[in-house]
């Protein structure tokens, strides 16, 4: 394992609870069916988050991104123990790197997904550290990261 990431193995696998648990199966099940909208029916509207700085095409993007948030979706549905706790801290380094698609959808005045206001973007960019931190929480990650 890479010396970086060594940390990542020792990390405990904290019991979490019912309410956890409840709100990791949302989590990951909103991701599944976000990653379906990536490759289906909202396609044009993820690929208007793409910031233009990103050196790939936008529908490779949004397909390649499609693609993962159905894995992890899925992984952390299924994963239990310290892989869960893993899997929360992947999927909260993966909502940070998407962060900059929001701020490109506010910045640039974007309408997509009905945030058609500069209100309703700048709404949504105080929504991303709410999902990192479910992230964290419901699989338990939260609780290994301070233990450690």
């Amino acid at each position: 394992m890479e010396p970086t990431l060594r940390w990542l193995a020792q990390l405990p696998a904290p019991k979490t609870t019912p309410l956890q648990n409840v709100a990791r199966c949302v989590l990951g099940s909103f991701m599944v069916v976000a990653g379906t909208g990536h490759l289906t029916f909202v396609r044009r509207d993820f690929q208007a988050q793409v910031p233009d700085f990103v050196p790939m095409n936008k529908d490779n993007v949004v397909l390649i991104s499609g693609v993962v948030e159905i894995g992890l979706g899925l992984a952390l549905l299924a994963l239990k123990g310290k892989n869960r706790v893993r899997m929360g801290i992947g999927l909260a380094a993966f909502y940070a790197a998407i962060f900059p698609g929001n701020i490109h959808q506010y910045t640039d005045h974007i309408s997509a997904f009905n945030l058609d206001t500069d209100g309703k973007r700048l709404a949504r960019l105080f929504g991303q550290p709410v999902l990192i931190g479910l992230a964290l929480w419901s699989t338990g990650a939260l609780k290994a990261l301070r233990k450690k």
